[in-house]
């Protein structure tokens, strides 16, 4: 589903898309081409391979690896890049169809393993380029849940979220433990609410059909119609999550969508994979573990602990991803395919900005024009841009040189109200006058075009009153302009 997600972003780029999907039972290939999507199909294995564990990744890929990727190769033919999105391809599989193919090899990983890849992208919590820096040789390295690869609408329903701070007075539980199952632990939890008399409050419950835990599930929904509703495709999932007071899950990518939500939850792990997010949310103060084998325990309390510190979760999971991920990533790639060497990158601030933001702000020249001509004393600076950096409304960006990641400008987005914000932009003195500011400004009309941007320029600074003309922001008055959504 994330492959999709990215996919179909891209395509709205205007890049041609196919997918490639070998043929066994259970596969996608009906469902991506109802989505729209030519779909390579990789011939089907003469021997079904049953993994042994959770983490048994070649038994995913049915075939050995240089098969793989021979056949791939002779379906494909030609491309310019290959999206990788798969546990058992690594640099072995990587190398071979990137010197076939002459192309570019983006990878989406969660595993931190060895790639020969032009770009990786790991939506992991916590997780740092280092840690893949150490074992691979590729510079562009995106991590952690600013890349998270959502569906387009949590970016609108993020906006609604914010606006819903108050305890809800309605309780209401999501359940989705993933659309297979495959150990029926959304029973277990079902029947564990309904012992400790949780069937006072309503339940939603999802579950595929592809489930094999599908008809139990769905039986005990229909005889507990009155606390519970079953859901089994969802096309919405954003709207769904917006309406819960809390969730219980896996700790996959739905967690990322609970996040950006602010919705607080429950983790139980049904894989060796997901250990490491469980592992970070809880550190994170964003959810609460509860083993699979503790779910007669552990469930009823953890559910009693996230109402009593609702507020405080709420806010914990809105600081950890706010969507708008996939729209970062799209840009990558499309610096990665079109060679831009020159092109600039943005980036979240963080604590280790703070010295040089100060330095730039305390500068004659920054302050020339700045609303507020006194420049900060350093402690006024440290306690405002830590509450800047942990705002889960504002966006704070350092804009950052190709070559070495270098930091030149400081570009700020402050929430007014819903969907609405105050851009603030500043550029590092030793750079003034190189065209870094326009490119800033196109960097929010790729990632922020469905929100309305107001900025205050005086009237006096006219080079900035030139950018923002330039930049199609509608003067307003004389030291006002704007910036509507773009279609």
């Amino acid at each position: 589903m994330r492959s999709i997600v990215l996919a179909k972003a891209l395509k709205s780029h205007g890049h041609s898309i196919k997918f490639a999907v070998r043929i066994q039972n259970g596969d996608s290939i009906n469902y991506l081409r109802r989505e729209g999507f030519q779909v390579y199909e990789l011939p089907r294995s003469t021997e079904c391979l049953i993994p042994k564990s959770n983490s048994d990744y070649a038994a995913w890929l049915q075939v050995p690896i240089e098969l793989d990727a021979d056949q791939f190769v002779s379906v494909v033919k030609s491309t310019d890049a290959v999206i990788v999105d798969h546990y058992a391809l690594g640099a072995e599989w990587e190398k071979e169809v990137k010197s076939r193919l002459d192309c570019k090899i983006v990878v989406i990983d969660d595993l931190v393993r060895k790639h020969d890849a032009d770009l990786i992208i790991d939506q992991t919590l916590m997780r740092t380029p280092a840690e893949y820096k150490s074992i691979n040789n590729t510079n562009d390295i995106l991590t952690g849940c600013d890349y998270a690869l959502l569906n387009p609408q949590f970016i609108a329903k993020r906006e609604q979220a914010l606006e819903n701070s108050s305890f809800p007075t309605k309780f209401k539980i999501l359940i989705s433990m993933g659309g297979f199952d495959k150990d029926n632990v959304t029973l277990q939890i079902l029947k564990v609410l309904q012992a400790q008399a949780y069937d006072k409050h309503q339940v939603t419950v999802i579950l595929d059909r592809k489930s094999p835990s599908y008809k139990n599930v769905k039986d005990f929904c229909s005889l507990n119609c009155d606390w519970i509703k079953h859901i089994g495709f969802v096309d919405d999932m954003a709207e769904i999550i917006l309406t819960h007071s809390i969730a219980i899950g896996t700790p996959g990518t739905t967690s990322w969508e609970r996040a950006c939500l602010g919705i607080p939850s429950i983790i139980i792990p049904t894989a060796d994979n997901q250990r490491t997010v469980a592992r970070n949310l809880v550190a994170a103060k964003a959810s609460i573990l509860v083993e699979k084998e503790n779910i007669s325990s552990g469930l009823v309390s953890s559910c009693k602990a996230l109402l009593e510190n609702w507020y405080e979760f709420r806010q914990a999971n809105l600081r950890l991803c706010d969507g708008l991920g996939v729209r970062r990533v799209v840009m990558k790639v499309n610096n990665l395919l079109f060679e831009q060497d020159n092109k600039l990158s943005i980036r979240r601030a963080c604590l280790d900005d703070i010295k040089q933001v100060f330095a730039w702000q305390g500068h004659l020249d920054t302050r020339k024009y700045a609303l507020t001509t006194n420049a900060p004393k350093w402690e006024e600076h440290q306690r405002w841009m830590k509450q800047k950096l942990r705002s889960v409304e504002d966006f704070f960006y350092m804009v950052t040189l190709p070559k070495n990641d270098k930091s030149v400008a400081v570009v700020r987005l402050d929430r007014i109200k819903k969907a609405e914000y105050i851009v603030s932009i500043f550029v590092s003195p030793e750079h003034f006058n190189q065209g870094i500011a326009k490119q800033a400004l196109s960097f929010l009309d790729d990632i922020h075009k469905d929100v309305t941007l107001h900025a205050t320029v005086l009237e006096d600074n006219t080079a900035s009153q030139r950018l923002f003309t330039v930049a199609n922001y509608r003067r307003v008055s004389a030291d006002n302009f704007i910036r509507l959504p773009i279609a």
